[in-house]
């Protein structure tokens, strides 16, 4: 059984079709990177994934349970109560933290899951703890967002969606607004989560990181999937000209 399973996803936004009848599967424990141009479909794809968008046409299963079925030809969600059962099984982190300003980063990790999982205070407080250690901020528990600097706050933002016991994690761009150095922090964190089995779908532009931590790499071009498979054939030695053409520029830059 897939953790995720998307059939023929397509997304409009007015006359622009960002989305071309997208079909993909993730199953658990692998990492996908998806690359691909701006305005290739990318994000909006992690947002149809993630229900931060409504799809247009096509279905959407988490872990056999179907958040979106499409039988009638028009998409049909699954009920409010189901839904928020299935947005359980994935966290989410963007590019630009979203962490909560005036919260801790102690608040910030366990808020949802004493509030929205009601799971016990002290054995979520000891766990947000424990994976605030494991991202190097276990003595920054008490800091505020704006006393971080980006580096920690991504970090603080992926122990935040670890915090609620995911699945799998979808990753907008999880580098882009930081510098190199900073960069170099994250991807460290997202190869310890990949050793651990930690199912990913990761949005980005690296593309060296993709080809040492995916299991496959994914490429998009004009709202479709262009070219897939493993990073070694994909990155190394792609088939599909608009691949070539995008990798060529990479390089270049």
């Amino acid at each position: 059984m897939y953790l995720l399973d998307i059939k023929n996803i397509s997304k409009s936004f007015g006359d622009l079709q960002v989305l071309k009848d997208i079909s993909l599967s993730v199953e658990e424990s692998e990492v996908i990177s998806i690359l691909g141009p701006s305005g290739s479909g990318k994000s909006t794809l992690l947002r149809c994934m993630s229900m931060l968008e409504k799809i247009d046409g096509g279905s959407l299963t988490y872990c056999g349970e179907t958040a979106v079925s499409s039988e009638s030809g028009t998409p049909v969600y699954a009920n409010k109560k189901k839904l928020k059962e299935i947005q359980g099984y994935f966290g989410l982190v963007f590019q630009n933290f979203n962490l909560f300003p005036h919260y801790s980063l102690i608040k910030n990790v366990t808020d949802a899951p004493i509030h929205v999982q009601k799971r016990g205070k002290k054995e979520v407080m000891q766990e947000g703890q424990a994976l605030l250690e494991q991202m190097g901020l276990g003595d920054k528990a008490d800091y505020y967002p704006y006393q971080l600097s980006g580096g920690q706050q991504q970090r603080a933002a992926i122990a935040r969606a670890l915090a609620m016991k995911p699945k799998m994690l979808f990753f907008d761009e999880p580098t882009s607004a930081l510098d190199p150095e900073l960069t170099a922090e994250i991807l460290k964190v997202l190869k310890e989560l990949a050793k651990e089995k930690m199912t990913m779908v990761i949005v980005t532009h690296e593309i060296d990181f993709a080809r040492s931590v995916s299991d496959r790499v994914i490429f998009m071009d004009g709202g479709l999937i262009v070219e897939q498979g493993k990073p070694e054939d994909v990155i190394d030695n792609p088939k599909n000209e608009r691949t070539k053409a995008f990798l060529r520029k990479m390089q270049a830059e």
